[in-house]
């Protein structure tokens, strides 16, 4: 692995960049994307933001959303791929991912504890809270003032990969990032107003349809809720709606593991982790080929929505000791 130094100094040999992230952007992935796109610009670098899926509408408000390309890769010719808060090369999606074998320079940045390695330079460090944070000290590394386009990017990125501040991987260099992000002029109380007070309806309405389905382990410790396609089209809603949806079964009293089986195609789902003391959901996410961090993970399964529910909450119990379903 190689260290910030060397990350700077190969960013700084680029011209023409293409910055990407993971299928189904989140905010620290998009907002790691926008503020570093937006900044490396200011070094005279040729830069493209993309993704092969388009930009959830929550975070239309980040400054450079409008210019994130989404679809197949773009056709120009890059020198530079750098590659943002994305674990495996799987989840660059079809089109990205064959990017990899390219003649490009290819640098990876990320904070996940199951990261593979892939790329001509790889950075991680699994005890930051986010990407965005390891693009803040980048940015100092490399010289460029963050502009306050680029700090509210930034702490979109901390602050919806903290769970607002509340996961324990929320550190007091955390808290000092931030508090330089609002001393930039960040307006922090009107950001966490787009992001938690401005639900789309069809948010709300696929919440209150996805409660219906809770369902719980005999010993209470594991509780599940299941998003199918009929019910997404029954609420008007989006795939990026559920986004959150998982943390309703968690914060359950007594769980210990809350899980969300979403179908994003016909028998295909993906299934989201979600845990407190003192489960590792990496681990369980890790037996079905997924990963993530100790408290929020996920994987992609294929086949009979009953018998993934069974192997998948059977292998949560038997990670905190309980029983069967």
């Amino acid at each position: 692995m190689n260290n910030m130094a060397e990350i700077a100094e190969a960013i700084k040999r680029s011209q023409n960049v293409l910055i990407c992230g993971h299928i189904t952007p989140d905010g620290d992935s998009l907002g790691s994307i926008l503020a570093l796109g937006l900044s490396l610009e200011k070094l005279g670098k040729k830069v493209t933001m993309a993704g092969p899926d388009p930009v959830p509408a929550i975070y239309d408000f980040l400054p450079g959303a409008s210019r994130f390309r989404t679809g197949s890769p773009p056709e120009d010719k890059f020198d530079t791929l750098i590659v943002l808060d994305c674990s495996v090369p799987e989840r660059l999606g079809e089109g990205y991912r064959e990017l990899l074998e390219r003649d490009l320079v290819v640098i990876n940045i990320d904070h996940h504890a199951g990261s593979v390695s892939f790329g001509t330079y790889r950075y991680v460090d699994r005890l930051t809270a986010s990407v965005g944070e390891i693009i803040f000290e980048l940015l100092d590394m490399l010289g460029i003032e963050i502009t306050l386009e680029a700090a509210i990017c930034l702490y979109t990125a901390i602050v919806t990969d903290t769970g607002s501040f509340q996961f324990e991987n929320t550190t007091p260099d955390t808290h000092r990032r931030v508090a330089r992000l609002l001393e930039i002029g960040v307006p922090a109380a009107r950001i966490n107003v787009k992001l938690y007070e401005e639900k789309p309806r069809e948010s709300v309405l696929l919440l209150g349809a996805a409660l219906n389905t809770l369902s719980f382990s005999p010993c209470g410790k594991v509780c599940w809720m299941t998003v199918d396609r009929e019910l997404i089209k029954k609420s008007g809603a989006e795939d990026e709606h559920t986004e959150g949806l998982v943390n309703y079964a968690r914060s359950i009293r007594g769980v210990l593991v809350g899980l969300l089986f979403h179908e994003i195609s016909e028998n295909k789902y993906k299934i989201s982790f979600r845990s407190k003391e003192p489960l590792d959901v990496n681990k369980i996410a890790a037996v079905f080929g997924g990963g993530g961090h100790s408290k929020a993970a996920g994987c992609v399964l294929q086949g009979d929505l009953r018998e993934i529910q069974e192997k998948v909450v059977a292998a949560a119990l038997s990670a905190i000791g309980g029983n069967g379903l």
